[in-house]
Protein backbone atom coordinates (compact mmCIF):
# COMPACT_ATOMS: atom_id res chain seq x y z
CA UNK A 1 0.00 0.00 0.00
CA UNK A 2 1.47 3.60 -1.17
CA UNK A 3 1.93 5.38 1.97
CA UNK A 4 3.61 8.76 2.47
CA UNK A 5 5.05 9.37 6.66
CA UNK A 6 5.75 13.24 7.78
CA UNK A 7 7.83 13.51 11.24
CA UNK A 8 9.89 15.84 12.72
CA UNK A 9 7.63 18.82 13.55
CA UNK A 10 7.19 19.90 17.53
CA UNK A 11 7.53 22.88 19.60
CA UNK A 12 10.15 25.35 18.84
CA UNK A 13 10.59 29.20 20.03
CA UNK A 14 10.50 31.69 17.42
CA UNK A 15 13.49 32.32 15.30
CA UNK A 16 14.38 28.30 15.57
CA UNK A 17 14.77 25.29 13.04
CA UNK A 18 13.16 22.07 12.75
CA UNK A 19 13.53 19.61 9.91
CA UNK A 20 10.73 17.22 8.51
CA UNK A 21 10.75 14.08 6.75
CA UNK A 22 8.86 12.80 4.45
CA UNK A 23 9.15 8.84 4.05
CA UNK A 24 7.26 7.21 1.31
CA UNK A 25 6.74 3.48 0.91
CA UNK A 26 4.58 1.35 -1.74
CA UNK A 27 5.35 4.06 -4.55
CA UNK A 28 7.27 4.53 -7.26
CA UNK A 29 9.22 7.51 -5.67
CA UNK A 30 11.86 8.77 -8.07
CA UNK A 31 9.37 9.59 -10.65
CA UNK A 32 7.15 11.90 -8.70
CA UNK A 33 6.97 15.73 -7.74
CA UNK A 34 6.98 16.15 -4.37
CA UNK A 35 5.50 18.92 -2.07
CA UNK A 36 4.81 20.51 1.42
CA UNK A 37 1.55 21.63 2.18
CA UNK A 38 0.67 23.24 5.61
CA UNK A 39 -2.52 23.69 7.04
CA UNK A 40 -3.00 26.46 10.38
CA UNK A 41 -5.77 25.76 12.96
CA UNK A 42 -8.88 26.90 10.83
CA UNK A 43 -7.70 27.35 7.73
CA UNK A 44 -7.63 26.36 4.46
CA UNK A 45 -4.26 24.17 2.96
CA UNK A 46 -1.82 26.14 1.53
CA UNK A 47 1.32 25.60 0.01
CA UNK A 48 4.74 25.50 0.65
CA UNK A 49 7.45 24.00 -1.20
CA UNK A 50 7.63 21.23 -4.12
CA UNK A 51 10.65 19.81 -5.58
CA UNK A 52 10.98 18.60 -8.89
CA UNK A 53 11.21 14.39 -9.76
CA UNK A 54 14.07 14.51 -12.44
CA UNK A 55 16.77 17.84 -11.76
CA UNK A 56 15.29 19.01 -8.32
CA UNK A 57 13.86 21.89 -9.25
CA UNK A 58 11.97 23.82 -6.36
CA UNK A 59 9.52 26.14 -6.11
CA UNK A 60 8.32 28.34 -2.93
CA UNK A 61 5.97 29.55 -1.52
CA UNK A 62 6.33 33.93 -1.74
CA UNK A 63 6.36 33.84 2.20
CA UNK A 64 9.11 31.19 2.74
CA UNK A 65 11.98 34.11 1.07
CA UNK A 66 14.98 31.64 1.64
CA UNK A 67 13.94 30.22 5.28
CA UNK A 68 13.26 27.12 4.05
CA UNK A 69 14.77 24.51 2.44
CA UNK A 70 12.85 21.52 0.30
CA UNK A 71 15.08 18.41 -0.99
CA UNK A 72 14.78 14.98 -1.68
CA UNK A 73 16.61 11.64 -1.52
CA UNK A 74 15.05 8.87 -3.99
CA UNK A 75 17.12 6.34 -3.25
CA UNK A 76 16.06 7.07 0.58
CA UNK A 77 12.70 7.57 -0.75
CA UNK A 78 12.46 10.32 1.23
CA UNK A 79 11.87 14.19 1.47
CA UNK A 80 12.60 17.18 3.62
CA UNK A 81 12.03 20.35 4.67
CA UNK A 82 14.21 22.50 6.67
CA UNK A 83 12.48 25.24 8.27
CA UNK A 84 15.11 28.23 9.76
CA UNK A 85 13.92 31.44 11.25
CA UNK A 86 10.71 30.20 12.18
CA UNK A 87 8.21 32.44 12.82
CA UNK A 88 4.92 32.03 15.10
CA UNK A 89 3.11 32.34 11.87
CA UNK A 90 4.27 29.48 10.55
CA UNK A 91 2.31 26.82 13.01
CA UNK A 92 0.29 24.63 11.59
CA UNK A 93 0.12 21.41 10.55
CA UNK A 94 2.29 20.05 7.45
CA UNK A 95 1.88 17.51 5.20
CA UNK A 96 3.81 16.06 2.32
CA UNK A 97 2.03 15.66 -1.50
CA UNK A 98 2.99 12.87 -3.81
CA UNK A 99 1.92 14.39 -7.28
CA UNK A 100 0.66 12.10 -10.27
CA UNK A 101 3.31 11.11 -12.90
CA UNK A 102 4.19 14.27 -14.95
CA UNK A 103 2.08 16.85 -13.19
CA UNK A 104 3.46 19.61 -11.31
CA UNK A 105 2.83 21.65 -8.74
CA UNK A 106 2.32 25.25 -8.67
CA UNK A 107 1.56 28.05 -5.78
CA UNK A 108 -2.23 28.16 -5.94
CA UNK A 109 -3.78 24.91 -6.58
CA UNK A 110 -4.48 22.55 -3.23
CA UNK A 111 -4.40 19.11 -4.57
CA UNK A 112 -7.44 17.38 -3.59
CA UNK A 113 -7.78 14.61 -0.47
CA UNK A 114 -7.84 12.07 -3.77
CA UNK A 115 -5.87 13.77 -5.75
CA UNK A 116 -2.00 12.23 -5.74
CA UNK A 117 -0.97 10.36 -2.11
CA UNK A 118 -0.76 12.68 1.26
CA UNK A 119 0.61 11.97 4.31
CA UNK A 120 -1.24 12.04 7.84
CA UNK A 121 0.73 15.39 8.96
CA UNK A 122 3.18 16.54 11.79
CA UNK A 123 2.37 19.33 13.81
CA UNK A 124 3.90 22.48 14.18
CA UNK A 125 3.91 25.06 16.94
CA UNK A 126 6.01 27.94 16.97
CA UNK A 127 5.93 30.41 20.04
CA UNK A 128 6.69 34.01 20.24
Amino acid sequence: QAQLAESGGGLVQAGGSLRLSCAASGVTFGSHDLGWYRQAPGKEREFVAAINWSDDTTLYANYVKDRFTISRDNAKKMMYLQLNRLTPENTGTYYCHSMHERLQYDRTNVPTPSFGLWGQGTKVSVSS
